[in-house]
């Protein structure tokens, strides 16, 4: 394990509720091709997509898995975003599911948080929903030019990042995305909301194997230095991870979150599909069920 400062980091809570799905009039979205679709998407409770399934496939938009939470309140929406990383605790804090805990698993438009299939069941648009806040100003002491994102210390600690000499690390990846096909959200920053990768090119998305991506994977892309936004630096590359699935809109596709950049080729990778939250025990029964049976 890597040197950081994590015990300086400070923890705090924020809270936000369960989001209802919401529609643009009169609902329909342009495919690739021109088609004009009605399909679910973003926010509310989705009980049968979750972390560790594929990215691809759903008859969907921009999926998000599991429970998406805001705050109405911009500043505090704000807070919820810029504070929350990958890997905090959250625990429902009102209504039939209270005290059940989960795991933060992205962020996309809202923060998105798993629970187990018995807390889903329970839960409903509008109960709150509080997070540990843990990780926000992270840093790997020994290599300051390799900048930490969204990377809750939990996360961190599983990821099996490794020292390979004074100026290099290496990590194992599920995927690597070329550059090329990353489209919408080069123009946020890399602090707040994700990127997609463009999907819409499926004989390519065959030919790379990202049509075999899961929610969840971690990926690695070269050239690509997200430090304040997400541009083309030759050399530079950043690890991310799979947060929302495809989408058939053009310039978008599977949703991915940036956790680690440096703008030098020193963020080495290797490949391993078990490189998933699924497969890290983030996600492990007895963390997500806590306080469940007292709840009930």
């Amino acid at each position: 394990m890597l040197r950081t400062n994590a015990s300086d980091l400070v923890e705090m809570a924020v809270s936000g509720t369960i989001s209802q799905p919401a529609l643009r009039y009169p609902g329909y979205v342009p495919d690739s091709g021109g088609l004009a679709v009605v399909l679910p998407g973003m926010a509310g409770v989705v009980y049968n997509v979750r972390v560790g399934d594929p990215a691809f496939g759903w008859a969907a938009d921009h999926v998000e898995p599991g429970v998406s939470v805001a705050h109405s309140d911009e500043g505090s929406d704000f807070a919820l975003h810029y504070l929350t990383c990958v890997g905090n605790e959250a625990v429902v804090t009102s209504g039939l599911a209270r005290g059940a805990k989960g795991v933060v698993t992205g962020e996309h438009a809202r923060i998105l948080v798993a629970f187990s299939e018995e807390t889903n069941a329970l839960l409903n648009v509008g109960d709150t929903v509080q997070i540990r806040t843990h990780g926000r100003g992270s840093e790997l002491l020994d290599y300051p030019h390799i900048e930490l994102k969204k990377v809750g210390p939990r996360l961190l600690a599983a990821m099996r990042v490794e020292a390979l000499d004074a100026r290099r690390i290496t990590v194992p990846v599920a995927l690597e995305l070329p550059v090329r096909i990353m489209g919408s959200g080069a123009e946020l920053t890399s602090e707040y909301v994700d990127q997609d990768l463009m999907s819409g090119d499926r004989a390519l998305m065959r030919e790379l194997g990202v049509d075999q991506l899961r929610l969840g994977d971690l990926v690695a892309i070269r050239h690509a230095d997200h430090h304040f936004g997400r541009g083309y630096r030759e050399g530079a590359v950043s690890v991310a991870l799979c947060i929302h699935g495809d989408s058939v809109m053009t310039g978008h596709g599977p949703g991915i979150l940036t956790l680690m950049t440096c703008a030098e080729p020193c963020i080495e990778f290797t490949f391993d599909r078990r490189a998933n939250l699924a497969d890290y025990g983030l996600l492990d029964g007895e963390l997500l069920d806590g306080g469940l049976e007292e709840a009930i």
